[in-house]
């Protein structure tokens, strides 16, 4: 009876979706639970995983990370390079907003215990802290759209080599072939987790510990989450994303208060004009993001109810959760993204800012975990 009481809103929420606001949006529903399901099933946790490989040096978390990275470029490069006029990639270009804000994402995300992906599947799964940095992420993402086109103007880091240039994305597709940029993918990939397991296997050696065996959960969930991420993009017409749906229904709430956003910088213009005045439904991200919060709900009440003695956090640990949420919606759309759409969704799209979001967000999160420590956040 329990797990019929979990599945059957869900089951009238597709049912809803599709009849209001068609197909696409049920499907995208579906594909959401799948997300959340799948993210709260196997813990996949890409702020947990890099911690781990930071304080315990257990590489597994990266690996697996490096394995749902490799899996999702070998599905979408061919669908991006066959199908250009029906599918978009996460490309970006690299500016000095998306090194800062890479930087300030992953020291953010260690303290609120959560990335992109993570704070919503904890907070279906109902962590506290999570419920108390997603009205923070959803304010920071709203506002740092509105700043976001004044931040790009700063330029980038490569204008120094060629100006012009500096401020396009580097597709790798487009300037090597899907072959070329396939195989310096996949190698970039293999490299992160054999260094990761390396530096780990040293580390053991050195205190005489033996490196702990990888956990199934990496693997199968990084195979669950890759498919997904193929359907979606098959679905949607792009990848999976996060951020632009919780600043969409941030800029939703300041609107319905009184708020004139038609002459803001970014929630002023077409398309996303368009967005704040269509039902919320009609956004892709949105729909995804619904189902994820629902779908980790699922999978979290499945075995069994959720467990009263869950310890609550400290009025400490709530306040820097807010504010760490609110840093992390704001440097999120400095960075084009969070650890969805930027990291996982830009080097899946072959665009190289990816893995500058991978490289500035793992030192922000070397310096969060840190700040974490010294917090005494358990």
């Amino acid at each position: 009876m329990r797990r019929l009481l979990l599945i059957l809103p869900a089951v009238l929420g597709w049912l809803a979706i599709t009849w209001f606001a068609g197909i696409r949006p049920g499907l995208l529903l579906l594909l959401g639970f799948g997300f959340g399901a799948a993210l709260s099933g196997a813990r996949f946790g890409f702020t947990t995983g890099w911690r781990n490989l930071i304080t315990q040096r257990d590489p597994w978390g990266m690996v697996g990370q490096m394995i749902l990275v490799a899996l999702c470029a070998l599905l979408a490069f061919p669908l991006l390079n066959n199908f250009q006029d029906e599918i978009v990639g996460a490309v970006a270009p690299i500016t000095w907003s998306l090194v800062i804000g890479a930087l300030v994402f992953g020291f953010s995300m260690q303290l609120a215990d959560g990335c992109g992906s993570g704070t919503m599947y904890k907070a279906g799964a109902s962590s506290p802290t999570s419920w108390a940095a997603l009205p923070g992420f959803v304010t920071g993402s709203f506002l740092g759209a509105s700043h976001l086109s004044a931040w790009v103007h700063l330029g980038g880091p490569l204008e120094f080599i060629d100006g012009a240039s500096s401020k396009q994305p580097t597709d790798l597709i487009k300037i090597f072939g899907i072959q070329s940029a396939l195989l310096i993918t996949l190698g970039l990939c293999v490299a992160v987790a054999v260094i990761s397991i390396a530096v780990s296997a040293r580390e053991h050696r050195t205190k005489a510990r033996q490196l702990p065996s990888i956990a199934p959960r990496w693997l199968w969930g990084a195979i669950a989450i890759a498919v997904l991420y193929a359907l979606h993009l098959l679905v949607a017409g792009q990848p999976w994303g996060v951020v632009y749906g919780l600043g969409l229904w941030g800029a939703k709430a300041f609107s319905a208060l009184g708020m004139d956003l038609s002459a803001d910088a970014f929630w002023g213009i077409a398309p996303h004009a368009d967005r704040l005045i269509e039902p919320v439904l009609w956004d892709v991200t949105s729909v995804t993001n619904i189902g994820l919060l629902y779908g980790a709900l699922i999978a979290d009440r499945w075995h069994q109810p959720k467990s009263a003695t869950t310890p609550w956090p400290s009025a400490s640990q709530l306040v820097i959760g807010v504010l760490a949420g609110l840093a992390m919606g704001y440097s999120s759309r400095l960075a084009f993204g969070c650890n969805v759409g930027a990291y996982l969704g830009g080097i899946a799209s072959a665009s190289l800012h990816g893995w500058v979001w991978f490289a500035f967000a793992f030192i922000g999160s070397i310096f969060g975990v840190r700040a974490r420590i010294r917090a005494k956040i358990v």
